[in-house]
């Protein structure tokens, strides 16, 4: 499902970032926008052209599927679905999307002094912090740079200034859940909701935002936009607690990570917050005691944490959370008006398609 517009999607990106290299016509910039290319996985170190892993591209695609689940503008009428021309009316939208979604990336992994990325090296133990920020900054231009494609595309003049102003409110809000973040880390006594409230603004708010513009493009229903809007907060929510779900519980082989990793790092994530919340004292004082020391956790520490896992219910309720979320986000996708398409019926089932895998982690 994430494959079918794939093609699409990376060659928009591809000559999105051409067209500004050569609109540049200076030389020496050539390594500014190589910066760019490495992040995206299309050349290595050296900026040489190489083959990595892009991403799941998940964020354009939703884009993409909402708007063929909203109508696509009435462009598919009498169409084969084979003929993918009406998804030129959003392709520049979804990369949009997926330049945000990077530029947030590129300076995640300074904050975080994360120095691997997709089995790489990340951009700022390459070329430095000031040049990475400076890099992620201009990723973000080209983000709204590459919205403006809509306009030509038939994109109608108000749509897109409403599009502009989904996106700036969205980079808003990840802005606000990366400072709510970054002043958890050295927290003990973050609640639930107070997390729940962060990862609704680091998270989920790009993939509603994904959502809410493809179906903004698709169609002027109001309704049918809330709904594609509502779908993409809950499946961010969902996505995400899969995610601290599968950094506790997954093996080594299911995961590729380290069994239990998020406990080894030390990660904030829904589990250890609920079990912070609901252990006894003993049980309390243990956590706090592991969560605080300087020396790195170690393995039998971890197997104690799992233990108050176990006696708190932990698994329990991230899994019952998780599964309301997905049962949320079936509700909006079985609200969103009917549609006489078949690339619309399709869509919407590749939506339902995403949140059973996401799904999968809650049993």
């Amino acid at each position: 499902m994430l494959l079918r517009h794939q093609h699409s999607i990376d060659t928009l990106l591809r000559a999105t970032l051409d067209r500004v290299t050569s609109g540049s016509g200076v030389s020496a910039l050539d390594a500014y926008y190589g910066q760019m290319r490495y992040h995206l996985g299309w050349v290595d170190s050296q900026l040489n052209p190489t083959n990595s892993n892009p991403g799941k591209l998940l964020r354009p695609t939703l884009l993409l599927l909402a708007y063929e689940a909203a109508g696509a503008w009435g462009l598919t009428d009498g169409r084969e679905t084979s003929d993918a021309g009406y998804l030129q009316r959003a392709l520049p939208a979804a990369v949009s999307v997926e330049l945000t979604h990077n530029f947030t990336l590129i300076h995640d992994d300074i904050e975080d002094g994360d120095t691997e990325r997709r089995h790489r090296p990340t951009m700022w133990t390459l070329w430095g912090v000031p040049q990475a920020i400076n890099t992620g900054d201009g990723m973000f231009g080209l983000a709204r740079f590459a919205l403006w494609g809509v306009l030509e595309n038939g994109v109608e003049g108000d749509i897109a200034a409403r599009l502009g102003a989904v996106l700036d409110r969205t980079v808003l809000e990840i802005a606000e859940g990366q400072y709510l973040d970054i002043s958890f880390e050295r927290r003990l006594d973050i609640s639930v909701s107070m997390y729940i409230d962060m990862i609704g603004r680091k998270t989920a708010a790009l993939m509603r935002c994904s959502a809410e513009m493809g179906a903004m493009i698709g169609t002027r229903d109001a309704d049918t936009i809330e709904r594609l809007a509502t779908f993409g907060q809950a499946i961010g929510v969902a996505f995400q607690v899969r995610d601290d779900l599968l950094g506790v519980w997954a093996s080594a082989a299911e995961s590729g990570k380290t069994r239990a990793g998020d406990v080894y790092r030390r990660k904030k994530s829904l589990p250890i917050l609920h079990a912070l919340e609901h252990a006894n004292p003993q049980d309390l004082r243990t956590l706090q005691d592991i969560y605080q020391q300087e020396a790195e956790i170690k393995a039998e520490q971890v197997e104690q944490v799992l233990a108050i896992f176990e006696r708190t219910q932990t698994r329990a309720y991230c899994q019952s959370f998780l599964q309301q979320h997905c049962d949320a986000a079936y509700e909006a996708l079985n609200a969103v008006p009917h549609v006489n398409s078949t690339v619309s019926t399709r869509a919407l089932g590749d939506m339902r398609t995403m949140v059973q895998f996401i799904e999968a982690a809650a049993h």
